[in-house]
């Protein structure tokens, strides 16, 4: 049996908080994309794009966000904050490290909502941007909202999250958890145990549950966050609109999050932007659909062409 495609090998960098582990593709003149994943999941999630776009020219970049695989906090007093102003920032100061001054930035989940982070409260930094599921940054302030019951369901884990028993739970069945969520989340999705495990392996990071159940807790208004990014969060709390030439991706086999249509999904890009739904492909979609993703890239970097995204 051949064995599993993996993102190798990896480099690091320093940040402010972090040592971020990151794998590297493409021409080093490339124009940079940064690739960033979700939770429960890995890097592993563009093991079939980050070849694609390396071989059409991009310089590729897929770190490990804060709590995974082998990325670590440099000391250990600094706050293990999930919270979203964290993830955000992290990007930022990543692309500071690696020099880059202007990235395409494309994401999911956790990943998603860093990068629409920094397209909206620093667009001088995002050339285009590619979102699945849209609009990411939370609305903490509504986060005791309820919503369809069915929907409800699938988020089980946002609740038990809040509960001592669910960080217990947390530390104990990493990989269990995720496989839950994985098949709620992507119910057309035929993943192995292969793939499984090497997301899991991820998860081993010493500070994977301290970083995942404040994030949890964070957005549910049930923590508060690190101070220094209080300032962030109070501008992230407006909901920015998002200016940087946008697509989004919405699977049609998303078990979690519902695909919707282009009048809903534009709903805060205000700059040039496209929608797209994706057959079959649920929530972890740079994974079940690379080529989809993958061109979504691709045309965010036309359209920046396009409208000049880059003179800004």
């Amino acid at each position: 049996m051949p064995a599993i495609a993996r993102l190798h090998p990896l480099r690091d960098v320093e940040t402010a908080h972090l040592r971020v582990a990151y794998f590297e593709a493409g021409p080093a003149d490339g124009e940079p994309v940064l690739l960033l994943h979700g939770f429960p999941y890995d890097i592993h999630s563009y093991v079939d794009v980050a070849p694609i776009l390396a071989a059409a020219g991009f310089r590729v970049i897929v770190p490990y966000l804060r709590g995974h695989g082998d990325t670590r906090f440099l000391d250990g007093a600094i706050p293990r904050t999930g919270q979203q102003a964290a993830l955000g920032q992290d990007v930022v100061e990543l692309m500071d490290a690696l020099r880059i001054p202007q990235a395409i930035l494309a994401g999911y989940d956790w990943g998603g909502r860093a990068a629409c982070i920094v397209a909206a409260i620093q667009p001088e930094r995002v050339t285009a941007l590619v979102s699945v599921n849209g609009y990411l940054i939370q609305d903490i302030s509504a986060s005791m909202q309820p919503i369809r019951p069915d929907l409800e369901a699938g988020f089980w884990y946002f609740f038990y999250f809040l509960t001592e028993r669910g960080r217990a739970g947390l530390a104990e069945n990493r990989r269990g958890i995720a496989e839950v969520i994985w098949r709620r989340n992507s119910p057309d999705w035929a993943f192995g145990d292969a793939e499984l495990d090497r997301a899991a392996a991820a998860f081993e990071n010493p500070d994977y549950v301290d970083v995942v159940i404040h994030s949890y807790r964070h957005r549910l208004f049930h923590a508060a966050g690190a101070p220094e990014y209080s300032r962030l969060e109070v501008q992230l709390a407006h909901l920015p609109a998002i200016t940087v030439p946008t697509i989004t991706l919405d699977g049609l086999a998303d078990g979690n999050f519902p695909a919707r249509d282009a009048a809903t999904a534009g709903v805060r890009f205000t700059g040039p932007y496209e929608h797209r739904q994706v057959p079959h492909a649920g929530h972890n979609l740079p994974q079940e659909a690379p080529l989809a993703f993958a061109d979504a890239v691709t045309r965010a970097a036309e359209l920046a062409a396009r409208t000049g995204s880059k003179a800004r």
